[in-house]
């Protein structure tokens, strides 16, 4: 346990994609819950900062531009700016979520009285304290990165889950579509095989009552796929496509007064964990032991009843179904999606 006089500073290391920055947010309220006079900073790569606006216990974002300006060597040359920001902080603890070399570099030479990551960081052996990352079911992620607080004597009464914190006028920018009761879809994933087929997105709609709107949400890049699941519900009028028109934090704010939000396993999942929204994740090709699985207290999990022995067929999803027949996703009835109590 920490007993210094001064108020302790620490770092969380998480470069990984939007749901993992997300998740990374319950160390936060763990943190916060442990040591409320700590002085709390989080690192994470370029386009993820915007999660973390308004967040009450944040001291500062730091940021690490991947691909900046100057070519295929811009990486390690900001990566290097980074180090020197994080030295001069004097951190009394780097917690490094992450499982890579770059980010075991940050973490070595931070200059921090304690380093503490996982194992399987290949320079884990060069922290002050290794934790085991393994997957088990029944522990989440936001369990394993807690793991990493035991570090500091810290034991028990960790709060579980993640959580974001829109502001006012992001609650105001989605005012105009909170009319009860509406149900929001976010239909699209970064790896195929995790993604439900637009087929059955469209089926799913057109079988919900006309009472109820449908708002899709994503990326920019996932609108027109979206639009093409709205066109194909035609003429069926309250089904809106706003991919590319909310920030994350607005998606956020509007799936927190859903009756329903349909999700893939993928970011906007944890959004609704962030915001202990309804939820129900569509697993396809991976599995909810690897720690992904919704943590609000309205949630349920929906699979295909056939056992498979390709599922899962990886931890993070594929471009492609390795054998040809997705069948880990046609699999899924529309039953087990579409029942609704409104």
């Amino acid at each position: 346990m920490i007993t210094a006089t001064n108020p302790p500073r620490f770092l969380i290391i998480q470069t990984a994609f939007i749901g993992d920055v997300i998740l990374a947010t319950a160390m936060l309220e763990q943190l916060h819950e442990a040591y409320p006079t700590a002085v709390l900073d989080l690192l994470v790569r370029k386009g993820n900062e915007g999660l973390l606006a308004n967040h009450p216990f944040l001291n500062e974002v730091l940021v690490w531009n991947k691909k900046g300006a100057g070519g295929p060597f811009a990486k390690y040359k900001n990566l290097w700016k980074l180090l020197g920001i994080i030295r001069s902080r004097q951190y009394t603890a780097v917690f490094n979520l992450q499982r890579y070399a770059t980010t075991g570099m940050l973490t070595v030479f931070s200059n921090a009285e304690m380093t503490i990551g996982f194992d399987k960081n290949p320079l884990s052996r060069f922290y002050t304290h290794q934790v085991e990352h393994r997957f088990e079911p029944g522990v989440h992620e936001v369990d394993r990165n807690a793991g990493l607080l035991r570090a500091l004597g810290v034991r028990g009464g960790f709060v579980r889950r993640p959580k974001l914190y829109p502001s006012q006028a992001d609650y105001q920018a989605v005012k105009p579509y909170q009319h009860p009761p509406y149900i929001c879809i976010a239909p699209m994933s970064v790896w195929f095989t995790k993604q439900y087929p637009v087929e059955r997105w469209t089926e799913l709609i057109q079988s919900l009552p006309e009472t109820i709107t449908v708002y899709l949400l994503g990326a920019p890049t996932d609108a027109s796929a979206c639009e093409a699941i709205r066109s194909q519900t035609e003429p069926r009028k309250n089904v809106v496509s706003l991919a590319g028109k909310l920030s994350l934090l607005q998606s956020a704010a509007l799936q927190q007064q859903a009756v329903m939000n349909y999700v893939n396993d993928s970011a906007p999942l944890h959004l609704c964990s962030a915001m202990n929204a309804p939820t129900t994740a569509i697993f396809c090709s991976t599995v909810p032991e690897f720690g992904y699985g919704p943590l609000a207290d309205v949630s349920r999990v929906v699979q295909t009843p056939e056992e498979l022995d390709c599922k899962p067929c990886n931890l993070h999803g594929r471009s492609r179904c390795p054998l040809g027949h997705f069948a880990c996703a046609w699999g899924i009835r529309l039953d087990d999606l579409s029942t609704l109590s409104i």
